[in-house]
């Protein structure tokens, strides 16, 4: 948004309007431009937004913001776009296929990503293909066997392993988050309770955050949560006011 902002801007541009399924509001009580869910909960798209700033927000149209993708698609056929007719998406927008086979073709797949998938206790079970082609709570692909079904636990990016265990070796009790942004409030000064998601289809889990230093903060979850991925947005919600969110950086066990 930075880049393509600042693109806008040099043109003279008094606004961006882009097609996510969000809404932004002004609330002069607060002072501040706030980030809302899209009406239609099934496109809502404000997880991914987490990390604007009140001067990107102050810029920022969202059109679709109060239109159902089912609005849109009558729209599209009423002005004779083909587009409405087009399949929804299930992928990233810019990976027409698979993940793992876009990041092979731009990356270049090589012999030396392979390594070693052992259990908890560091037994070598089999050889993974890349890290790159796994995720937490991963089941299916694994290419090994055990007494139990065996999911990916951990990937350990040092080591260039895969860890798996058992189904109960997901959950954990909370996390750490780093890079820490806030879009409702102006900062994290003590802990706040909010609706935490994990993940962009997560539907939500009740949780306590409270500040750490450097930008970082915990979030400790009112029940354990499943497959919590290093690297991915944990994002915190009050109804359907995005206040701020993080990249996950480590969860508790």
């Amino acid at each position: 948004f930075e880049v393509l902002l600042k693109r806008a801007l040099e043109l003279e541009a008094d606004f961006l309007a882009t097609g996510h399924y969000a809404r932004v509001m002004y609330n002069a009580d607060r002072g501040r431009y706030l980030l809302l869910k899209g009406k239609d909960i099934t496109k809502d798209q404000s997880y991914f937004l987490f990390t604007m700033t009140q001067k990107q927000l102050s810029k920022i149209i969202f059109p679709l913001g109060d239109l159902t993708k089912t609005d849109v698609r009558k729209i599209a056929k009423r002005f004779g776009l083909n587009i409405a007719e087009k399949k929804d998406s299930q992928e990233i927008c810019f990976a027409p296929e698979d993940y793992p086979s876009f990041v092979a073709q731009y990356t270049g797949h090589r012999e030396d990503t392979k390594g070693e998938i052992v259990d908890v206790h560091g037994k070598v079970l089999g050889i993974h293909n890349g890290l790159y082609r796994y995720t937490i709570g991963q089941r299916k692909g694994l290419g090994v066997a055990g007494g139990e079904p065996l999911y990916v636990l951990k990937i350990d990016t040092k080591k260039n392993q895969l860890v798996v265990g058992p189904e109960k070796g997901l959950f954990s009790e909370g996390l750490i988050a780093r890079e820490a942004n806030w879009i409702g409030i102006s900062s994290l000064e003590s802990e706040i309770e909010v609706l935490a998601r994990i993940r962009y289809r997560h539907r939500g889990a009740e949780a306590v955050v409270s500040p750490l230093k450097d930008g970082r903060v915990e979030v400790r979850f009112k029940r354990p949560e499943k497959s919590i991925t290093p690297g991915q947005a944990v994002v915190f919600y009050k109804g359907d006011e995005v206040i701020g969110g993080g990249w996950i950086e480590k969860y508790n066990s």
